[in-house]
C-alpha cells in the first residue's frame, strides 16, 4: 500500500477508535458474549438481536486499544442487515486479512483500514478480538472468547 492509502486507513482507524459507532449496550439482545486478549487486557461485550437469520442491531461495549475498539465499531457498522452466513464469510475474509493483508472482498468496506495490522503479530489478537466474541454471540457459547 502507498504512503497515502495507509495514512487514510489510519485515521479510519482512529476515528473509530476515539468516536466509536453502536458503543452502548443493545437492551433488546437475544445474542451476547464477552471477549478478552489476556496479552493486552481488551475487554469487549458484544450484542446482537438476529430476527430469521439477520443482523437487525449489533452493537458493543468494553475497553481496550485503539485497534480493537476501531475493529468492533467497524465490525458492528458492518454487518447490521448481515445474513448469518454473509457474516460467517466476512469473519472468515477478515481472519485471513488482518493476518496475512490479503483484502476483504468489496463488501467488507472499511474493514479494508486492518489490512496492515498483519505487520504487526502482537496486534492481530485486537484486531481480531470483536470478531471472535460476536463469534461467540452467534453461537450462544457459554464461554468468553479469548485470544489465547
Amino acid at each position: 500500500m502507498t504512503d497515502d492509502v495507509n495514512d487514510l486507513y489510519q485515521e479510519v482507524i482512529l476515528d473509530h477508535s476515539r468516536t466509536p459507532r453502536n458503543f452502548k449496550k443493545l437492551e433488546n439482545a437475544n445474542h451476547m458474549a464477552d471477549g478478552h486478549n489476556p496479552l493486552c487486557g481488551d475487554r469487549v461485550t458484544v450484542f446482537a438481536r438476529v430476527e430469521n437469520d439477520v443482523i437487525q442491531e449489533l452493537s458493543f461495549q468494553g475497553s481496550g486499544c485503539a485497534i480493537s475498539k476501531a475493529s468492533a465499531s467497524i465490525m458492528t457498522a458492518s454487518l447490521k442487515g448481515k445474513t448469518l452466513a454473509e457474516v460467517q464469510s466476512l469473519f472468515d475474509q477478515y481472519h485471513v486479512m488482518v493476518t496475512t493483508g490479503t483484502p476483504v472482498d468489496a463488501t467488507g468496506g472499511k474493514l479494508i483500514a486492518f489490512a496492515g495490522v498483519h505487520k504487526f503479530p502482537a496486534r492481530v489478537k485486537c484486531a481480531i478480538l470483536p470478531w471472535h466474541a460476536l463469534m461467540s454471540a452467534l453461537k450462544k457459547s457459554p464461554t468468553p472468547a479469548t485470544t489465547e
